[in-house]
C-alpha cells in the first residue's frame, strides 16, 4: 500500500509517499508528479522516518518523582507506575487532571500572566492554533511564542514593515523562470537541498548566481562568490542599493507607481559613508568586493531576479533591518510581484510559517491580527522566570534547553519553574527539566496541515497507526479539566474554526480541497483558487504601497577591527548539516542518518593550520561559556580567522557560547557571529 503525506523536516516541505506493508513502513520516496519534491528527496526525506521504531520513543505520560514528592495532594487516588529512576508513568487522563489542577493553583496564586506557552512549529497548524487559544482564551495569558524566535522572526518583521507580508512572494518553481539568483546567508544544499536542486538545474541553462556569505559553500563553485566579514550583511546590502542609485539603474516607473518613502531613502543612503563599497578596497582579503558588488548590483537591476536567504541573514543584531534592505533591492529594481522575480526566505522547519500564521506569536493573533495585549518573547519569558513572574510553561516540541542561546541562564531558569509540561517524541535536553512529559504522535502518525516556506499548505495523513494522542488532544485533555467546554472531536473541526478566524488566508482551504491536492498543496491566500505569486497589483500593506525605510549599518565586531587594521581572530558561525535536523532528537534516532555525522564538527581555515598544528580537538570559549571538545576539520572554504561549527548535538555545548545579544526588534539571537578563544 502507498500512502501520500508530507515531510515535516525543513521548510521545503516535500510531498512524500510511503510504501507500507502490514502496518510497517518499508521505504519513503517521492512521486514524480509531486510539485515540491519533483520526485526527489534528500537523505532526511528518504530515511528520516526510521525514528518511529526506535526503542527510546516516548510512549507514556510521565511525571517526575520529585514533583510527586513535592505535591502529594495532587496524586491522591492516582495510580503511579515506576518507569525509571527519575519518573513515574501514569495514565494520560490522570496526568491531564493533575496538570490542570496544578495550573489552576498557580494561576490563582500568581495570575494568568504567570503562564507561558512556547513551541508548536514541529507540529500541525491545528495544534499550533489550539495552543495559542489554550494560552490566550483558556488560561488568559498573552505569553505565546514559537521557534521562529530563533530563526525567521526578523524576516516576518522586515518584510511586513516594507511590503506588508512576512512570507515568500513566489513559489519555488519560479526559480525556473528567473534570469538571476542572489543567495545570501543560506547554505542551500545542506539546509534546503530540494530547492538547491532547482538552482543547480537553472545554472546549467545560463542563469546567473551570486552567493554572499562569510564562507564559501557548495553553490559558490557555480557562480560569483562574495566572502564578507562577519555581521556585515546590512552593510553590503546597502552598498548594493547605493550602486544601483549612483548609476541610475533603479526602476523609476515601478517606484513612482507602487512605492513610498523613496526620496528620503535615496538621500539617506547616498549620504551614508558606510554604504560606500570602496571601503573594502583597502581591507586585506576583501579587496575584490567593490568590483563584485558592482557586478551583483548590475545583474539585480538589469535581469529578472530572485533573492533567497536563510538564517545567515536573520540571526544577527540587525537581522530585521537586513531583511528590509533585501526588500529594498526588490523594490528598487521592480523585482517583485511577477513570475520569476521575488523574495524567498528559506524557513528552517516545515511549519514555522504555519505556526506564525496561526498566531503563535506574542504580538500577532491568527491571520496576523493585533492582540489587545502583547505577550513576552521567549528571551523575555526566560528573564521573567528568573524574576519569579513566570511560574509555569507548557513547551510543545521545542527544545528550550538546547536550541536557544545563553544555555547557562536558560537551564538555571527552567529549574525555578513550579510547572514545566512538555509534549515530545523523544527524550531530549528540555525533558530533563520537565515535571510532566507527554509522549505524542509524530507527523507521520496523524492528520494535520503544514505550511512550507512558499506558503504552501499540505494536508498530512497517518502513514502508520499510533495510539498516542496528538498535541491538540493533550491540550483538550488538560483543558476540559479547566473548562468543560474546551474540546474538539478531530483536527478537521479545529481547522474549520481556523478558516473562520483567519479568513484572509484560509477561507477556501477546506480539508476536501487539500485532500484533492495532496501532492500539489495550495498556496495562501486561498479563496476559490490559491495564490502562487503575491503583490502583483498592490502590496499587502494598509495603503497598498511598498515602503522604503532606510537603516544605516552600525560599525562593530570584525568589521570595526578590520578598519582598525587589527587581526580579528577568531570568529565563529554555525549552521546545519544535511543529515541532521535542529536538535537531532529525531535524526539521531534514525540509523541511516546518525551514522553519517555522529558528532558536531569544527571547520577551520586551511590558512590557520599552523595555529592548530598537533590538535585533533579544541574547545571554544566566549565570554558567555565554553564548548565541549570539538573535532577539527580543515577547509579551503573559510577565510583566515573564520570558524564554522554544526550545532545539532547538545553534548557539544555550542549554544553555551552565545549570550543575550539579539536582533534589536524581535530578539532573534545572534547565532551567526561570536568572537571566541581557542583552548
Amino acid at each position: 500500500m502507498i500512502i501520500d503525506s508530507v515531510c515535516t523536516y525543513c521548510g521545503v516541505g516535500c510531498d512524500v509517499s510511503a510504501e507500507v506493508e502490514e502496518g510497517r513502513i518499508q521505504r519513503f520516496f517521492a512521486k514524480p508528479e509531486g510539485v515540491v519534491s519533483q520526485g526527489k528527496l534528500c537523505v532526511k526525506g528518504k530515511y528520516g522516518w526510521e525514528y518511529l521504531y526506535h526503542p527510546q520513543r516516548l510512549q507514556n505520560a510521565l511525571v517526575k518523582r520529585s514533583f510527586v514528592q513535592a505535591n502529594p495532594q495532587l496524586f491522591a487516588n492516582k495510580e503511579l507506575r515506576p518507569f525509571d529512576r527519575e519518573h513515574f508513568a501514569l495514565s494520560y487522563e490522570n496526568a491531564y487532571e493533575v496538570v490542570a489542577k496544578k495550573l489552576r493553583s498557580i494561576i490563582h496564586a500568581h495570575s494568568p500572566d504567570s503562564f507561558a506557552a512556547i513551541g508548536g512549529a514541529r507540529t500541525s497548524c491545528e495544534s499550533g492554533y489550539l495552543f495559542q487559544k489554550f494560552a490566550r482564551e483558556l488560561i488568559g495569558s498573552p505569553h505565546v511564542d514559537n521557534c521562529a524566535r530563533v530563526c525567521h522572526s526578523p524576516s516576518l518583521k522586515g518584510m511586513r514593515a516594507t511590503i506588508g507580508e512576512g512570507a515568500a512572494t513566489n513559489p519555488f518553481d519560479d526559480i525556473y523562470h528567473t534570469q538571476n539568483l542572489l543567495v545570501i546567508g543560506s547554505n542551500t544544499t545542506e539546509a534546503h537541498p530540494i530547492v538547491a536542486n532547482r538552482i543547480m538545474d537553472v545554472l546549467k541553462k545560463g542563469v546567473n548566481l551570486s552567493v554572499i556569505d562569510v564562507r564559501e559553500i557548495t553553490l559558490s563553485r557555480f557562480g560569483r562568490h562574495l566572502s564578507i566579514p562577519f555581521e556585515t550583511n546590512l552593510m553590503v546590502l546597502n552598498m548594493l542599493a547605493r550602486i544601483i542609485l549612483e548609476n541610475g539603474w533603479e526602476n523609476r516607473e515601478f517606484i513612482q507607481k507602487r512605492c513610498k518613502g523613496f526620496d528620503e531613502y535615496r538621500q539617506s543612503i547616498l549620504g551614508d559613508e558606510l554604504a560606500d563599497p570602496d571601503i573594502f578596497a583597502h581591507i586585506r582579503g576583501y579587496e575584490d568586493l567593490p568590483q563584485k558588488l558592482y557586478e551583483v548590483a548590475y545583474d539585480l537591476a538589469h535581469k529578472k531576479s530572485m533573492i533567497l536567504w536563510g538564517l545567515g541573514v536573520t540571526e544577527h543584531l540587525d537581522g530585521s533591518y537586513a531583511v528590509m534592505a533585501i526588500t529594498h533591492l526588490a523594490l528598487l529594481t521592480g523585482n517583485i510581484g511577477q513570475k520569476g522575480a521575488g523574495l524567498m526566505p528559506l524557513r528552517g522547519q516545515n511549519n514555522v510559517q504555519g505556526t506564525c500564521d496561526m498566531g503563535m506569536l506574542p504580538y500577532y493573533l491568527p491571520d496576523y491580527q493585533k492582540p489587545e495585549i502583547e505577550g513576552l518573547m521567549t528571551p523575555d519569558i526566560i528573564d521573567a522566570i528568573e524574576a519569579g513572574r513566570i511560574r509555569a510553561i507548557f513547551n510543545m516540541g521545542e527544545d528550550l534547553a538546547h536550541i536557544h542561546p545563553n544555555q547557562t541562564k536558560v537551564k538555571r531558569a527552567l529549574k525555578k519553574l513550579d510547572l514545566l509540561v512538555v509534549n515530545e517524541i523523544f527524550p531530549n535536553e528540555v525533558t530533563k527539566y520537565a515535571h510532566f512529559i507527554f509522549g505524542v504522535k509524530s507527523a507521520y502518525e496523524k492528520t494535520g496541515i503544514y505550511i512550507n516556506a512558499e506558503r504552501r499548505l499540505h494536508l498530512s495523513q497517518p502513514i502508520v497507526r499510533s495510539d498516542l494522542p496528538d498535541d491538540w488532544e493533550v491540550l483538550c485533555g488538560i483543558g476540559k479539566h479547566i473548562d468543560g467546554d474546551f474540546g474538539y472531536e478531530n483536527s478537521r473541526q479545529i481547522w474549520e474554526e481556523v478558516r473562520q478566524v483567519a479568513p484572509q488566508r484560509f477561507s477556501g482551504a477546506s480539508y476536501e480541497k487539500l485532500e484533492k491536492n495532496r501532492l500539489r498543496g495550495l498556496q495562501w491566500p486561498i479563496g476559490d483558487e490559491d495564490t502562487p505569486i503575491l503583490h502583483q497589483e498592490r502590496f499587502r500593506t494598509k495603503d497598498g504601497h511598498g515602503h522604503f525605510r532606510y537603516k544605516a549599518y552600525e560599525l562593530r565586531g570584525m568589521m570595526k577591527e578590520l578598519l582598525q587594521r587589527r587581526d580579528p581572530h577568531f570568529y565563529l558561525t554555525t549552521g546545519r548539516i544535511i543529515a541532521h535536523y535542529n536538535n537531532a532528537a529525531q535524526t539521531k534516532a534514525c540509523e541511516s542518518l546518525a551514522k553519517r555525522y555522529p558528532e558536531d564538527i569544527l571547520l577551520v581555515s586551511i590558512k590557520d593550520k599552523e595555529f592548530f598544528e598537533g590538535k585533533e580537538r579544541v574547545m571554544l570559549q566566549s565570554r558567555y561559556g565554553t564548548s565541549h571538545p570539538l573535532r577539527i576539520k580543515f577547509s579551503k572554504a573559510l577565510k583566515r580567522g573564520t570558524l564554522y561549527a554544526t550545532f545539532h548535538h547538545a553534548s557539544s555545548h555550542i549554544n553555551h557560547l552565545f549570550g543575550d545579544e539579539a536582533d534589536k526588534l524581535v530578539k532573534t539571537a545572534r547565532f551567526k557571529s561570536v568572537k571566541v578563544k581557542v583552548l
